[in-house]
Formats: C-alpha cells, sequence, structure tokens
C-alpha cells in the first residue's frame, strides 16, 4: 500500500487520463522542458519534446521511402506499358504470318530483354513455320488448363527443347497460353536470371501479351 491508502497508477492509466484531459501541459508546460526519456537509439536521455521530434523525422523518412517506391513502381509500369504499345503497333502492322511471329520475337528479345522465347501453335490447315512443331498432349493440356501466365523455376515438359540451346543455363520460365476464338498455343519465355520469371510475381502484363499476340496469330491463321 501507498501513503493514504493509495493504490498506484498503471502506465495505461495515466494514458488515458491524459488522452482524456488535453490541456493538462498547458496548465503544466514548465514540466515539459524538465521531463527526460531515453534517446529512441540509446545513448542520452532527451527532453521529451525532442524525443518527439525525433519520432516526426523518423516518420517523414519512412514516408518519403514509400513516396519513392510508389514513384519508381510507377515508372517501372510506365516503361512495360509503352514496351506493350510497341509490340501491339508492330503486330498490327504484320501483313502475314510470319511477320507477326518476326515482330513478336524481335520485340521480346529486343524491347523487354527476354533471352530466349519459344512458341508452339495448333491450328487447321498446312502450315510450314517451326512454330507447328508437333506439340505433345502434356503440353496442349497444359496450355488449355492456364487461365493466367504460368511461372517457374524448371522447364515444363519437352518446353526446354524449344529455345534451341540446352535449357540447364536457363533458371526461370514464363508460360503465356495464347488463344483466339479457342485454344491457339503456348508461348515460353526463359532467362539464365532466376528472379526474371518467379511463381509469385504478377503476371497481368504477361497476361495481356498473351492476347495481344493470341488475337493476332488467329486473325492471321483464319
Amino acid at each position: 500500500m501507498y501513503p493514504g491508502n493509495h493504490m498506484p497508477f498503471a502506465a495505461d492509466d495515466v494514458a488515458r487520463y491524459l488522452e482524456d484531459n488535453p490541456g493538462f501541459f498547458e496548465q503544466y508546460a514548465e514540466m515539459l522542458a524538465t521531463i527526460y526519456v531515453p534517446h529512441p537509439h540509446g545513448g542520452r536521455a532527451i527532453p521529451i519534446a525532442e524525443r518527439q521530434m525525433v519520432t516526426l523525422r523518423e516518420k517523414n523518412k519512412a514516408l518519403e521511402r514509400k513516396l519513392h517506391e510508389l514513384v519508381e513502381f510507377g515508372q517501372q509500369n510506365d516503361a512495360i506499358i509503352e514496351r506493350l504499345h510497341r509490340i501491339a503497333l508492330s503486330l498490327l502492322a504484320a501483313v502475314d504470318l510470319d511477320a507477326a511471329l518476326a515482330a513478336t520475337y524481335a520485340n521480346l528479345r529486343g524491347d523487354f530483354a527476354v533471352p530466349q522465347v519459344g512458341m508452339r501453335l495448333w491450328a487447321e490447315g498446312e502450315w510450314h513455320q517451326p512454330e507447328f512443331h508437333i506439340a505433345s498432349e502434356e503440353v496442349h493440356v497444359f496450355a488449355e488448363s492456364l487461365s493466367n501466365p504460368y511461372c517457374s523455376a524448371q522447364p515444363m515438359f519437352e518446353t526446354a527443347t524449344w529455345f534451341g540451346e540446352p535449357a540447364t543455363g536457363l533458371n526461370s520460365f514464363a508460360y503465356v497460353p495464347l488463344r483466339g476464338r479457342k485454344g491457339l498455343g503456348l508461348l515460353a519465355l526463359a532467362s539464365p536470371d532466376a528472379q526474371r520469371f518467379y511463381p509469385d510475381m504478377g503476371t497481368v502484363y504477361l497476361k495481356r501479351l498473351g492476347e495481344l499476340v493470341g488475337h493476332t496469330l488467329a486473325r492471321l491463321l483464319g
């Protein structure tokens, strides 16, 4: 027990009292100059007013970092949108299938800096392009099962042979379904950079890319 049989105040009681009585420090303004608290980063004790300034500066720095991240993210998105715009223009200018395929590969390897690009298509008719080489039933089923692009650290099925070189130096893969009015094929992207395509990455731009390529090829295939 304390003198006068008063129980000590709990910290929550003090905090609640100050919240409920905002005029306390106006009445006891001189007290602010006498209250010292530990520095948040260790060392000497500092006045409570200075401690508040440290807190505000740290919050300001955190907001600046967040703003910088948002600006950087926006710039990256703008750059991707610009690349999608350029490949869309190239595909619109394609007058036949060979031109559309060439535009797709050129833009992905050049503008998007994707080191390895492979593709398989299936459509009725006689087509001489290597993209119409037979794909396994597993690849057909895999492509038809995709509602969104799929990213992996390993090549799927026989797709490792689509890139024209051993897949041992490739460490990340993205698979984009190509569709027109119905299933059309599969676009495969690969990189030696393990972080270029990874399972949890966002795929909205890859999906838009697949829609552009798929609808263009479907139109030219008739």
